[in-house]
Formats: C-alpha cells, structure tokens, sequence
C-alpha cells in the first residue's frame, strides 16, 4: 500500500519510527515532512498529506502532532478526508471499519512508542464495514459536496 506520512516538530521523532514500521510491512511511504524536529506549523504537513490521498497518490495517509488535534481538524478540511485520531488499536480499529478513515492520526504526547506497532498495525488491517456506516459515512460525502445540512436521524437507526 502507498502511504503518505508527515507531521510537525512534536511528531518528527515518531514519524521516523512509524516509516521504519511501514517499509518493515512492505509498504510504500512517502513522506511530505517535517524534515526535522525544528519548530514548524502542522497545517501544511496536514495538508500535504490530506491532499496525496485525495488526488490518489496515496491509498492512506498518517499524521502525528503533539496531540494529534490540529493536524485532524487541518486535514479534515481537505473534501474526502476523513481523518481519525487514534490513542489505542481498539480506536484506530473502529475508526476503519466504522468511518472507513483514510488518514490515522496519532498524538506524539499520547502514544508511547511501545504501542505505535498495534496502533499502526490494528488500522492497517481493518477493512471497512460498510453496510449502516457506509450510509453514515455517504451523508458527510454529500455533505462535502453541497455543503448543505444533512437531515437528521434517530440516534438509534
């Protein structure tokens, strides 16, 4: 699989793990930076990667920032994105099978580097379920596209 990887200053260090997990699994990474742990801002990483995954470049995308809450909010701007902060394999899991994400984020403040293989892994395995979600997953698509309130749904349906 083609992943795109890139984080900020708080993220430099864990992201140079996680392309060694990557290329480790037999996938192909491209890294659109930061390039080291010098001060920088998350949202052009975020859009990079956003962006790669959009426009097919990429199959999936990975960011890490400090809490992983920027770089989310910055690459959920990009219309198709749907990108998922994840703080155990359990989350990041569901954030597949339930959400069909297409971009992992991780909180390099959050995630210990000795959990970053199960986390990294339990996403990369999880297939989407499709079914009732794909119908969820559809209204923020349609939304995307007119930008026009979704109609509301029992909680329960």
């Amino acid at each position: 699989m083609n992943i795109a990887i890139g984080s900020d200053h708080a993220g430099y260090e864990q992201k140079e793990r996680l392309k060694g997990l990557l290329a480790a699994r037999g996938h192909a990474v491209l890294d659109l930076g930061t390039t080291s742990p010098k001060s920088t801002d998350y949202p052009p990483y975020a859009f990079k990667v956003a962006e790669a995954v959009r426009d097919g470049r990429a199959e999936r995308g990975i960011l890490i920032c400090d809490s992983g809450n920027g770089i989310a909010i910055a690459a959920n701007k990009v219309d198709g994105i749907r990108a998922a902060i994840a703080v155990n394999p359990w989350q990041a899991e569901m954030s597949r099978r339930h959400n069909d994400a297409n971009v992992l984020v991780l909180g390099s403040a959050l995630t210990p580097a000795s959990d970053e293989a199960a986390i990294l892994d339990a996403w990369l395995q999880a297939a989407f379920d499709g079914g009732r979600h794909a119908r969820r997953v559809g209204e923020i698509s349609e939304y995307e596209k007119t930008r026009e309130r979704a109609p509301q749904r029992s909680r329960d349906s």
